[in-house]
C-alpha cells in the first residue's frame, strides 16, 4: 500500500465506502486506520 498521511487515509476510506466497487479497498483502509489508532468512525 502507498504510504498515506492520516488525513488522506481517512478521506480515501470515506470515498471507498461511498463507492460500491471499492468494498475490498475500504476494508484494507479500515484495517490500516485501526492499526494507527485513528477513530474516523461515527458511533
Amino acid at each position: 500500500m502507498k504510504i498515506m498521511s492520516n488525513e488522506l487515509l481517512i478521506v480515501s476510506y470515506r470515498d471507498a465506502l461511498k463507492s460500491e466497487k471499492d468494498k475490498e479497498w475500504a476494508k484494507i483502509l479500515k484495517d490500516e486506520i485501526r492499526k494507527r489508532g485513528l477513530k474516523p468512525f461515527k458511533d
